[in-house]
């Protein structure tokens, strides 16, 4: 995410409690993923790839981390490798695993 853009402003104004660094880095608890998930505003406040990395993001925590998922997963989660790699994101290891192990997940779900 761009540090000095309009989304990382947005977030520091948003958690005012939660540290610069942690919202650099993408620190995030699960109840303030899901308040940014209900602000509209926020998408509102991303440019382009940020928008496609923060709606691929959401489309797999709903479609695929969540109790219920959808047929088409496979597609949510390529999206989603597919968006950072277009934003040139430092993936952590497990992201990279994912991708071609990503006909596995039915049996081991």
């Amino acid at each position: 995410m761009d540090k000095t853009g309009d989304g990382f402003n947005f977030l520091r104004t948003k958690f005012p409690r939660l540290s610069k660094a942690k919202i650099k880095e993408g620190i995030f608890v699960g109840p303030q993923i899901r308040q940014l998930f209900k602000d509209s505003t926020f998408v509102k406040h991303l440019n382009r790839k940020e928008k496609r990395v923060w709606l691929a993001f959401k489309n797999v925590c709903m479609n695929f981390l969540g109790s219920k998922k959808s047929d088409n997963y496979v597609a949510h989660v390529r999206e989603l490798l597919s968006a950072y790699k277009a934003m040139w994101c430092n993936m952590s290891l497990k992201v990279p695993y994912l991708h071609p192990h990503l006909d596995f997940f039915p049996e081991n779900l």
